[in-house]
């Protein structure tokens, strides 16, 4: 069974806005030494949606070539076109991953059932490793039910594993109870790892995490004591939840109208745009995002900056292992004035 921590991991762009194929090597190397279960490369952290196929797989080869079983790599390979995810799939499995993290299919919006025999089902038997459904509904605007995934666990014996990111505990439980405790469930919210993992009626088998970029082996920990239910479990969630809470952050901006009145709109920074910031600011390979993601204005960057100072103040330990890896000097970095103000 699939288990433990997975780094989602971000991929770095050079200056030129071409994958930073060095940069993502050293950035993978970094999370092997750290102890992470397995990274996941091209996920929707490694910017999926503009990545052309042939960067998916070339990034894909790479980190499998780095990792060279020192630890796990997962494939994100779904797309809302079965015969393009499925080609890339068979690439990701030839080349050896653990399983292929796959999407539901964004916009085109087909119905669970559709999903389940038009999209996981197809791909799921034309590869000998793990197809692993990615239940998003925030952003695929569809989603994968319970029933319809304990149908998929009969069906196809290499669906055992599920990435959920629908944030419903609830939904979670159900999950739990009709796919039996031989099915892994991993968490794709960061602000809800721990509960995901400790909570009895859920039980869940590790994460995918965004924060385990910055922080992999804190995160690693984490998981590791909530598995055993010891109380240092719940301390570290409690100081890595500064980071696990701007995986996306909000911010309040104004616009000038053209009568030049003030207008107050709320703008929302998802997803890898906040931790590519982060990284940039600490020194790691990173990049800016790809259009059509952009800048965080200067409230958003405040809320980064904040949850920086915080996790350095109060747990130092968990940045530190970035200043050996890559020699920079975090603390000073997340005190530089022109480092901030070079992001506006």
């Amino acid at each position: 069974m699939l288990q433990g921590t997975w780094t989602a991991l971000l991929t770095p762009f050079t200056e030129d806005d071409m994958v930073d194929i060095e940069g993502l090597k050293k950035n993978v190397n970094f999370q092997i030494e750290q102890g992470v279960t397995g990274v996941l490369a091209v996920g929707t952290s490694g910017e999926s949606p503009t990545l052309s196929w042939e960067e998916h797989n070339k990034v894909i080869e790479t980190v499998v070539s780095v990792a060279k079983g020192r630890c796990g790599v997962m494939a994100g390979t779904g797309s809302n076109s079965t015969k393009e995810a499925t080609q890339n799939s068979k690439h990701a499995d030839d080349l050896g991953v653990v399983g292929c993290l796959l999407v539901d299919c964004y916009y085109n919006g087909p119905s669970s059932s559709e999903l389940r025999d038009e999209y996981y089902a197809q791909i799921a038997k034309n590869i000998k490793c793990e197809a692993i459904p990615y239940i998003i509904p925030g952003r695929s605007g569809t989603e994968l039910q319970s029933e319809d995934l304990v149908l998929l666990k009969k069906m196809c014996p290499n669906i055992r594993t599920v990435k959920d990111a629908t944030g419903n505990i609830e939904g979670l439980k159900k999950k739990r109870k009709l796919l039996g405790s031989d099915f892994s469930i991993l968490s794709g919210d960061d602000d809800l790892n721990y509960k995901i993992i400790t909570d009895p009626e859920i039980r869940g088998n590790g994460v995918i995490s965004v924060t385990s970029n910055i922080c992999p082996n804190a995160m690693s920990q984490m998981v590791k004591h909530a598995f055993m239910d010891e109380p240092k479990g719940k301390e570290i969630a409690d100081k890595l939840s500064p980071l696990c809470n701007v995986v996306t952050v909000k911010a309040y901006n104004e616009r000038v109208m053209p009568d030049l009145s003030c207008a107050v709109v709320m703008d929302k920074y998802r997803n890898p745009l906040p931790y590519k910031v982060m990284m940039k600011v600490l020194g790691m390979p990173s990049g800016n995002p790809r259009k059509p993601l952009g800048k965080m204005s200067l409230k958003g960057l405040n809320v980064l900056r904040e949850a920086l100072r915080l996790t350095y103040t109060n747990s130092s330990e968990f940045l530190t292992p970035i200043n050996d890896f890559y020699g920079v000097d975090v603390k000073m970095r997340i005190e530089d004035d022109n480092i901030w103000n070079s992001l506006l």
